[in-house]
């Protein structure tokens, strides 16, 4: 990790014990690592954060993070969304310009996706807020409500996330699909502003925070990677994970 001019750039990690569907999921096993460990190391390596830091509202969270010599915090138990728990974290902290939300439950999160959506940031001050996506060549990914699709815009501006197969293939079209990946970096004020806004309509319909976003015209830079999210979110992704994690891979693990 590398610190940069005039930037304070900190990602953080929200992880919260109460999973719906998988309670504990922070501190579950991942390859005799828990699950947060994977995650850290790896954000770690990405050349333009300075600071990785995990935001949890549970004390076990806090001190296995510790354990293994890394930065946690305790935030509180009420919210409603990462988005909002990053809020907290960066309200407290003065310092930080740029805030990196990298979800706790993606053990093999790929650094330089995270690098590659802080550059636009550093590039254009303009900028308010940026995430990643991939491109999609499955149909039943496609169809998957589980994963979410974005269309973007000819600058590769949002146009609109959602769990639905967008853009609709009329017959005869093959229209091409992106999967987005639920990373994104922040302005320190447009996340603050943010977090101030009431859940948006489309948001609550859709339950996706970064339409929250859009909805209060906050434009958001979507940035195309070769990452593909690996997402640990019920107890069978674990044994997919740990498939995944024992091939060779470009970037460290």
């Amino acid at each position: 990790m590398t610190s940069l001019p005039n930037e304070k750039i900190v990602a953080i990690l929200p992880a919260r014990w109460g999973s719906t569907r998988l309670p504990g999921k922070p501190l579950i096993d991942i390859g005799g690592m828990p699950l947060i460990e994977r995650v850290y190391r790896q954000v770690m390596q990405c050349k333009l954060v300075s600071e990785v830091l995990v935001a949890t509202d549970d004390q076990r969270i806090l001190s296995t993070v510790t354990s293994f010599g890394g930065k946690a915090v305790l935030t509180r138990n009420d919210h409603h969304s990462g988005t909002d728990r990053l809020a907290e974290v960066v309200a407290k902290r003065k310092d930080i310009t740029i805030a990196v939300n990298v979800q706790g439950d993606e053990p093999c999160i790929d650094p330089q996706a995270i690098d590659r959506a802080i550059e636009p940031m550093l590039q254009d001050q303009t900028i308010q807020m940026a995430t990643i996506a991939c491109s999609i060549s499955d149909n039943s990914a496609v169809q998957n409500p589980n994963i979410v699709k974005v269309v973007v815009n000819k600058n590769g501006f949002a146009l609109y996330f959602s769990r639905a197969a967008i853009p609709f293939a009329r017959e005869g079209q093959t229209p091409s699909h992106l999967h987005h990946a639920g990373l994104y970096v922040y302005r320190r004020n447009t996340l603050l502003n943010l977090s101030q806004l009431p859940p948006s309509r489309l948001e609550l319909a859709e339950s996706l925070e970064q339409l929250r976003a859009l909805e209060n015209g906050i434009s958001i830079k979507v940035i195309q990677t070769n990452y593909r999210p690996q997402e640990v979110n019920v107890a069978s992704d674990v044994e997919a994970v740990v498939a995944f994690l024992s091939k060779p891979r470009v970037f460290p693990l």
